[in-house]
C-alpha cells in the first residue's frame, strides 16, 4: 500500500520526531544553543542574533538517513523547526560542527 504524505506533513513528523531528541535550550554571547546535555562540548544546533542557524552534520545526516531526504531538504526543515520552535526567522543554514563555548 502506498502513502501519499504533503511537504507540511512530513515537516510535521520530523518536527515531532526533533521534538523527541529532548534539545537543552541554552542562551549566551548572543547565540542560542540547542545541546543535548548541560556539559556537551559542542551544540546540535546554533542560532545566531542575525538569523543564521548552524546545524550539526551528524543532525543532518540522522535526518536525511530516517527520513529519505537529501542535505539541503533537510537542513530546509531544521531550519524550519527552529523557526518554529524559537519563533524567530531563520534566513540560512550552515552545516558544520556547532562549537559550544566562549569563542
Amino acid at each position: 500500500m502506498k502513502y501519499l504524505i504533503t511537504e507540511s506533513q512530513l515537516d510535521k513528523f520530523i518536527f515531532k520526531y526533533i521534538d523527541l531528541k529532548r534539545f537543552i535550550r541554552i542562551e549566551g554571547d548572543g547565540n542560542i544553543y540547542f545541546v543535548n546535555s548541560d556539559d556537551d562540548e559542542f551544540a546540535q544546533i546554533k542560532y545566531k542574533s542575525n538569523g543564521r542557524c548552524c546545524i550539526d552534520t551528524k543532525l543532518v545526516k540522522e535526518i536525511s538517513s530516517f527520513f529519505s531526504l537529501n542535505r539541503y531538504d533537510s537542513q530546509e526543515v531544521i531550519g524550519k523547526w527552529v523557526e518554529n520552535t524559537l519563533q524567530m526567522k531563520v534566513t540560512d543554514t550552515q552545516l558544520g560542527g556547532v562549537f559550544f563555548g566562549s569563542s
